[in-house]
């Protein structure tokens, strides 16, 4: 079945085929504002925008194209630079190192494209002055450039602001020399005061300054991408006003349609509640390695819920991962012994790159259920009903190595690193893991005296085996 997601614009599912002859498909992401840490809750919109990337990989090998942006230059990152009297750029390449470093360890893809708003201001002034051209734009008195709501009649079609009775009316807001409040800043004129030295010369007929937020993704998704890109993501709090403002002066300056797909992931709760540094509940991925938790449990837990609905994170849902990612660890570890494989050889089965084979897949039910609308809780519990069910020895290697290839394409599109949140082991001998092997079978064909023997012979050699629902684990014997 084809991947399908709700479409925040359309109301309803939608498959994610490529629109242009060429085959690829686009996709953009926001990105961070790169002025402080990233937190848990922005997390799991990265996370989800991982495994849309990740899906596509799979289903569009070799042709898709993934830009996410960096804002580099806003009211936030402005203000830590005179906060802590340091530079702009200074400022912005320190958390992005960081929100590189938290990515990696949350085994997030990194985009085909990650542009900055500051890379791209010459591509942001010539939007603004077609807008300008067109009649949808205008200059105010200080100087600014603003957008023209009433000059788009599609405006608030994403987020049903005139269906909530939120349309705002015509009234002039002189504070911001603007003609109605509705209206938005493309352009912002030069406050030596709040600016410092951050300043661009400015569109035709507009004084120097800087950017508005909004339109820099579209300057930089049409770019990069095109007029037209085939999918939009973010969380449902960039819907409004960010992502409507993004249609408006993208639609109006290209004369096309900007997205054919908008997808948003709903907000994460943590303890119940919203998060807050004074309620004690805040948590960047820093915090939480701190306190002994791996990243792969982390990213584990914010897939725990559907997407399109709140999660609520706890550090009890932490350990439930920790739990979940041994047991998965310990299958793929079963699963290697049993088609003669070491654990070096992982990584050639949890790659878009090795060769998919559907036939007689016992994992089929887990891909389906990440295909509609990014299903992943249902996906969890149809990946361990699936390993479950299947019992090593007794066939040929190349099936033996096609499960894992299926095993692999599903861990790869959870974005699953297993091994790489194991802790530490001894090393354990081939003859060992054989006797274990051999102990586990004679175990599952009810043979007890054997298992019995075979454990005993376990013990002598100096290792203990530990039995568990799904399997099993070896420890040495302490002495």
């Amino acid at each position: 079945m084809p991947i399908q997601l709700f479409d925040s614009l359309e109301r309803k599912l939608k498959p994610l085929v490529p629109s242009q002859a060429d085959g690829v498909y686009r996709f953009y992401n926001c990105g961070p504002t790169v002025y402080a840490p990233a937190h848990i809750g922005n997390f799991r919109t990265f996370v989800v925008n991982d495994v849309i990337r990740r899906l596509l990989e799979l289903e569009f090998p070799g042709r898709v194209k993934h830009v996410r942006n960096l804002t580099d230059v806003d009211d936030r990152t402005i203000g830590q630079t005179q906060k802590e009297k340091r530079p702009l750029a200074e400022i912005t390449k320190k958390w992005t190192d960081i929100f590189h470093a938290d990515c990696d360890a949350l085994n997030c893809l990194r985009p085909h494209s990650e542009p900055t708003a500051t890379g791209y201001i010459k591509e942001q002034v010539n939007m603004i002055e077609v807008l300008m051209e067109k009649g949808n734009a205008y200059r105010a008195a200080d100087g600014s450039v603003y957008f023209k709501v009433s000059s788009f009649d599609g405006y608030g079609g994403l987020s049903r602001i005139k269906e909530r009775e939120l349309r705002v009316t015509n009234t002039v807001a002189d504070s911001d020399h603007k003609d109605s409040v509705s209206d938005f800043a493309l352009w912002k004129a030069y406050k030596p005061a709040e600016d410092g030295d951050v300043k661009w010369p400015g569109p035709r007929g507009a004084s120097e300054g800087r950017p508005g937020w909004h339109i820099e993704c579209s300057a930089m998704s049409k770019a990069l991408l095109g007029d037209t890109i085939d999918l939009h993501t973010g969380g449902v709090d960039l819907l409004f006003p960010h992502h409507e403002n993004e249609i408006a002066q993208s639609q109006c300056c290209n004369g096309t349609k900007f997205s054919n797909h908008w997808y948003h992931s709903e907000h994460l709760l943590v303890d119940g509640t919203t998060m807050s540094k004074s309620k004690g509940n805040y948590y960047t991925l820093g915090d939480l390695t701190a306190k002994g938790y791996s990243a792969m449990a982390v990213r584990y837990a914010l897939l725990m819920g559907h997407p399109r609905k709140q999660l609520n994170f706890t550090l009890d849902s932490l350990h439930a991962a920790e739990s979940a990612l041994s047991r998965i660890r310990l299958h793929a570890e079963r699963l290697l012994v049993d088609a003669g494989l070491s654990e070096s050889s992982w990584p050639q089965f949890v790659s878009p790159k090795s060769e998919q084979d559907s036939s007689g897949d016992e994992f089929s039910d887990v891909l389906k259920c990440i295909r509609d609308d990014l299903n992943t809780p249902a996906a969890l519990g149809a990946l361990f009903s699936a390993l479950s069910s299947i019992a090593t020895g007794g066939q040929k290697i190349d099936l033996k190595t096609r499960r894992l290839r299926q095993f692999g394409a599903i861990l790869f599109a959870l974005g699953l690193d297993v091994f790489s949140s194991a802790p530490p082991k001894a090393d354990i001998p081939a003859a060992i893991t054989a006797l274990a092997e051999k102990r586990w079978a004679a175990k599952q064909a009810k043979d007890w005296a054997a298992a019995d023997t075979l454990r005993k012979e376990l013990t002598a050699a100096g290792w203990n085996m530990l039995d568990g629902k799904d399997g099993y684990k070896l420890e040495p014997v302490k002495k």
